[in-house]
């Protein structure tokens, strides 16, 4: 028991580690303009947030467990890099929403490629049982890491 314990401690950390460090350099691009790990994901949140209609700032602030403050800065970043715009609600103009440019959409393309590119290598490794007992285990981690943020 002791070994698995270490064995799955390791791959955590490993895997954990490996990914921000893969995905930070699939950001070093031209077409991403060396965005942050913050601003890529807050662009990811707009994109996500524009199609459901959660696009206010404090659903994208909720969404990203960040501060209103700490959104405000990320949105002026990105609004100067070219990535997000504000407009007014057309129903209600007290609402602010936040809108990815065709450049904030360009580049979450690519962020969202990298992660479909990681998840079907994944997949394609294994077998539907073994799937399934990843997909649990994964769920297992989820539930552990959503229960420690309250």
């Amino acid at each position: 028991m002791d070994n698995e314990y270490s064995q799955i401690n390791d791959f955590l950390v490993k895997v954990f580690n490996e990914v921000l460090r893969t995905e930070e350099a699939s950001l070093k691009t031209k077409e991403s303009h060396n965005l942050s790990m913050r601003e890529m994901h807050v662009i990811e949140a707009v994109c996500d947030g524009t199609r459901s209609g959660k696009n206010t700032a404090s659903e994208i602030a909720f969404s990203q467990r960040i501060t209103a403050g700490t959104l405000t800065t990320t949105i002026n970043t990105l609004e100067k890099k070219g990535f997000v715009v504000r407009r007014q609600d057309q129903h209600d103009k007290r609402v602010v929403r936040i809108f990815p440019t065709d450049k904030g959409k360009s580049v979450n393309e690519v962020h969202s490629s990298f992660h479909h590119k990681m998840v079907s290598a994944i997949m394609s490794a294994m077998d539907e049982d073994e799937l399934a007992m990843f997909v649990k285990g994964l769920a297992a981690v989820k539930s552990f890491l959503e229960s420690n943020q309250k």
